[in-house]
């Protein structure tokens, strides 16, 4: 039986980091979760693809200190209207799941709230904070961060087109292949993979969704219609609860596919704002699964 495949498909990128330190510091993860079993990674690591997309992305921030990025994001200077719309609607989710109230949200600024609803960019900003305050480990950075990516992918075709060849160019005709995707690489390889549904030499035994957005009502809204892909044998989703940029579950009643996606909500993500990707593949069960579909399990 030929080698099985691995292609990691990831979120926003480590400032600082090139391709192959990221990709190093996913197998390492990996490794550590799979060593939690007893177990060694049954594949090489020149079997392993990391398309890195970074450069599509993070320009528009490159160079600012934390503490300026989120709000340079959240200024939505030159973003097109529904792009705009895109934003506050994916935050005002977020709040409203994570209990923020409006009381909360006033409450950061002297100003009074503009009105009832979404209405600007002194809204957004507010929320940001309220959010900060309001649930612990849930930064403003990573909140904002995981919505423009989100945004400028979905929205923008030059990014779309530029990523989505980088991540398909990763695929392999005829050779099964365990996709691995995390935050805004769930969105991307989920996209990608339906696309191509009509693909038959493409071969994905296990999809492995960490950390995903995708339930969130304004991404499954641009993502329509919603289907499992005929390639992929089974679709793994994995969150930590305190994730917020996992908001939902992927289940029947927050993304509908058929076959159903098999979800895991107990993961206790270690990293700061239960988000890195680390925290992830070193859970004992996350590195298991992946470990058995490579081997055909």
């Amino acid at each position: 039986m030929a080698t099985r495949r691995l292609v990691f498909v990831h979120g926003r990128a480590q400032e600082h980091k090139d391709a192959q330190e990221l990709k190093d510091s996913w197998v390492a993860s990996l490794r550590k979760g799979l060593a939690k079993s007893g177990l060694e990674l049954p594949i090489a690591e020149t079997d392993i693809r990391f398309p890195y997309y970074g450069d599509a992305l993070f320009d528009r921030v490159a160079g600012l200190p934390d503490a300026q990025v989120a709000q340079v994001i959240m200024r939505g200077a030159g973003q097109p209207a529904d792009e705009r719309e895109f934003v506050r609607a994916v935050l005002a989710e977020v709040a409203a799941k994570l209990g923020v109230s409006e009381a909360e949200i006033a409450a950061v600024s002297d100003t009074q709230i503009v009105e009832r609803g979404i209405q600007n960019w002194e809204w957004v900003q507010r929320v940001l904070v309220a959010l900060d305050r309001h649930v612990p480990k849930a930064s403003r950075l990573s909140i904002a961060l995981a919505t423009e990516d989100v945004s400028k992918y979905l929205f923008d075709p030059r990014i779309t087109d530029a990523i989505d060849e980088g991540v398909r160019a990763a695929m392999i005709d005829d050779v099964p292949t365990v996709v691995v995707s995390h935050s805004l690489g769930t969105v991307v390889a989920y996209k990608m993979l339906k696309e191509k549904q009509g693909h038959e030499r493409w071969n994905v035994p296990l999809f492995v969704t960490l950390g995903s957005p995708l339930a969130i009502s304004a991404i499954r809204r641009r993502l329509q219609p919603l289907r499992h892909p005929d390639y992929v044998g089974h679709w793994f989703n994995a969150m930590d609860e305190r994730d917020v940029v996992a908001l939902y579950p992927l289940s029947h009643a927050n993304f509908p596919v058929d076959p159903e996606i098999e979800n895991k909500t107990d993961v206790d993500n270690f990293t700061d704002n239960r988000h890195g990707i680390a925290g992830y593949l070193e859970d004992r069960v996350v590195a298991q699964r992946i470990h058995a579909a490579l081997l055909g399990a």
